[in-house]
């Protein structure tokens, strides 16, 4: 069960290691561009590649998908970057449903762990298998896997990374369960718990008023999608990437400068921030020195 690209790997890794995937269930087709054309998830795409039957239930708790599902007769139920499941589909399987999960649980449980992890400045980050329980992402852990968090890594870069260190991880738990061979640890009981919610466009807005690693880190979170933003001239400016330029700024937070050629920095609380990568609105995404060269700031 799994909708994006994140989830594809994972899928692929099963296929590759001979599990026996019977079905795969992925959100339903959507228009999108300019002709409404319907646009498949990137599982159903593989799904099909692969001869693997694909169900696209509107709502999970439809009797006609929870008949459909049954009847495949699955041991085990795997998620993958999907939605939230009814008790009665992640109850169905003998072996339970497990879920791979982007962060190291207990820590980032929800919908936008890897863009959280990045900008709250982690040096570290991982994946975590785990059984499904009610509450979201509590369930009792299988295994985890963890990776390191460069200065200057984007939250793309990290999903990249977490995509395949997560697709090896979960076959290595489902050789464990086929094995019988699963030692279940429950989530610690933490205080100091950081949340992943899903990410608003408001979240998405620079506050020039805060200090530059701050910044620079919610840019880095943000990046690609959905992208930190500014106003400039009225307009939004998309900020892909960026650098600190640790000096005194001596102009007022949100102000900029700019020899109208190589550089566009904006003044935070501590220091500047150079703009390296941006999307201006109404035009492509392009590298400063190419957005300067046809604007006049």
């Amino acid at each position: 069960m799994g909708t994006p690209d994140f989830a594809v790997a994972s899928l692929d890794a099963l296929v590759q290691a001979n599990f026996d995937v019977v079905a795969v269930v992925t959100a339903p087709d959507k228009p999108a561009g300019r002709g409404q054309k319907l646009n498949e998830s990137a599982v159903k795409k593989y799904a099909v590649e692969k001869g693997i039957p694909v169900l696209q239930p509107e709502k999970l708790k439809n009797p006609e998908f929870i008949e459909e599902l049954r009847s495949y007769h699955a041991d085990l139920q795997v998620v993958v970057a999907f939605r939230m499941l009814p008790e009665i589909v992640w109850t169905m399987p003998a072996k339970g449903t497990i879920n791979l999960h982007g962060s190291l649980l207990p820590q980032y449980r929800g919908a936008a762990p890897i863009n959280h992890a990045i900008i709250n400045g982690e040096k570290e980050s991982g994946v975590t298998t785990f059984f499904l329980k009610q509450e979201i992402d509590t369930g009792d852990i299988i295994l985890s896997d963890s990776v390191p968090i460069a200065d200057d890594e984007t939250a793309g870069e990290l999903h990249d990374k977490l995509m395949v260190v997560g697709a090896n991880l979960l076959v290595k738990t489902l050789r464990a369960i086929e094995a019988n061979n699963v030692t279940e640890q429950p989530q610690p009981q933490n205080d100091d718990l950081k949340h992943a919610p899903k990410i608003f466009k408001e979240d998405c807005k620079i506050d020039w008023n805060k200090p530059a690693q701050t910044i620079h880190n919610l840019i880095r979170g943000l990046s690609p999608y959905p992208t930190a933003f500014t106003l400039l001239n009225e307009k939004n400016l998309k900020v892909f990437k960026a650098e600190i330029e640790d000096k005194e700024p001596g102009i007022v937070a949100g102000g900029f400068l700019t020899d109208g050629k190589t550089y566009l920095k904006f003044a935070a609380k501590d220091g500047f921030i150079k703009l390296l990568d941006i999307q201006y609105e109404g035009k492509k995404r392009m590298l400063i020195e190419d957005f300067l060269r046809g604007m006049r700031l």
